[in-house]
């Protein structure tokens, strides 16, 4: 084979390669490889940070018809393809799409930005790092997986 039928072959091969990712099944990895779970690295983030007494952690503090309790093995559920009480036309998250997710709005203070209303979250408490900030990103952009 000369060099030209090979360099012809391996562009080939590169483009088939790249079409096979753009339409995968399969959510793209973050940085580094890493698959985002959301109960190894998400909810430990609302554990830690929202679902305490008073906030997000009991139905009496949340929305009544739409509760928004982020404790481990609720969350998932008022969390994920929800409307959002303050924006029903977002999501809370909606998988893929972590611009058009209200909770990330809020946790970024970009939700007066989409309509929204109220204070950044957490209440009352430091703003997430960007690097929490940012997983919850990638979760949300990688589909949003119950893993």
């Amino acid at each position: 084979m000369n060099g030209r039928a090979r360099g012809l072959g391996t562009t080939v091969l590169f483009l088939a390669s790249l079409a096979a990712g753009c339409f995968s099944d399969h959510p793209a990895e973050p940085t580094g490889g890493a698959t985002v779970s959301f109960a190894n690295d998400i909810q430990p983030i609302f554990s830690g940070n929202c679902a305490s007494s008073g906030c997000h952690g009991t139905v009496n503090a949340n929305p009544g018809n739409k509760p928004m309790v982020l404790v481990a093995g609720q969350s998932y559920d008022n969390i994920v393809g929800v409307a959002s009480g303050e924006v029903p036309s977002m999501q809370r998250i909606r998988a893929g799409q972590p611009d058009n997710s209200y909770l990330i709005h809020k946790l970024q203070g970009t939700h007066r930005g989409v309509g929204g209303s109220g204070e950044r979250m957490p209440l009352g408490r430091s703003p997430l790092s960007q690097g929490q900030v940012d997983l919850i990103r990638t979760w949300t952009a990688n589909g949003a997986p119950r893993n």
